[in-house]
């Protein structure tokens, strides 16, 4: 890649910092949200497979990088080569296998020595570093792995299965003998477990629910659909026919 094309987008950046009455009232804090939002819009690119627009999207990430970095550049937090700096550091820091003489035959045995390597760099916890604002599907994975990558785990699926059978199991009692904080609690335990027998299947609990909303989605689209067609609306059905249509919504989709 020509260094100078990087260079003209940073600048470009600076100028609208400058000369942009909208792009110059903005803070780290104030760009955040919309950080997140790019982010999604990239999963989604991903998941669609389309590539065109992963381009674009991944480009409006960028953008979002290079701009809270030049937004604490201007308060003399850090600068965007600070920035590039600290990654290529930790890039060679937590690939020994890579930059060093430290084996790694797997993806697993990297896992771990990265998770060591981590704590050695001042962490008080292997779990430190999994955002509080993840969805809390994949915060929950993301823990989980964190923890069982220093041996803190279950040995066989069975025994997480059987877990999730007993937590299913106590929200049943306590949705009859408690109060509503502590049946919260009780689904909240039965999710976790979820989770937990989700990543012994090898499968991310938050796509595989992410892919369950969509295939949702689109079937009921398909009844309100069908009632439309009848020139109704979807609060004018009942349930035997909207039934009916999710059935057939089965077959097609």
């Amino acid at each position: 890649m020509n260094e100078n094309r990087f260079s003209d987008l940073v600048n470009i950046i600076r100028r609208l910092r400058v000369e942009c009455p909208w792009d110059r009232e903005q803070t780290n804090d104030s760009i955040k949200a919309a950080t997140i939002e790019e982010a999604y819009e990239v999963v989604e690119s991903i998941d669609n497979k389309d590539f065109d627009e992963l381009k674009i999207e991944l480009g409006d990430l960028l953008l979002h990088v290079i701009f809270h970095s030049v937004i604490a550049e201007e308060e003399n937090k850090f600068k965007l080569e600070d920035v590039i700096d600290s990654i290529q550091s930790k890039l060679v820091r937590r690939h020994p296998h890579v930059f060093g003489n430290v084996e790694a035959m797997s993806a697993e045995d990297v896992k771990r020595n990265w998770e060591t390597i981590k704590l050695s760099e001042g962490r008080n916890s292997v779990l430190e570093g999994v955002p509080e604002n993840l969805p809390a599907l994949q915060r929950a994975y993301r823990i989980q792995e964190k923890a069982s990558k220093v041996g803190f785990d279950w040995d066989k699926k069975e025994q997480v299965w059987e877990k999730v059978i007993e937590e299913i199991g106590e929200m049943h009692k306590s949705e009859k003998e408690e109060t509503r904080e502590e049946l919260e609690n009780e689904v909240g335990d039965v999710f976790f477990a979820m989770v937990n027998y989700s990543r012994f299947l090898g499968i991310n609990p938050e796509y595989a629910l992410r892919n369950s909303i969509k295939k949702f989605v689109r079937r009921f689209n398909y009844i309100e659909d069908k009632v439309n067609e009848s020139g109704r609306k979807i609060h004018e059905s009942n349930l035997k026919e909207m039934d009916k249509y999710w059935n057939e919504s089965k077959k097609r989709i």
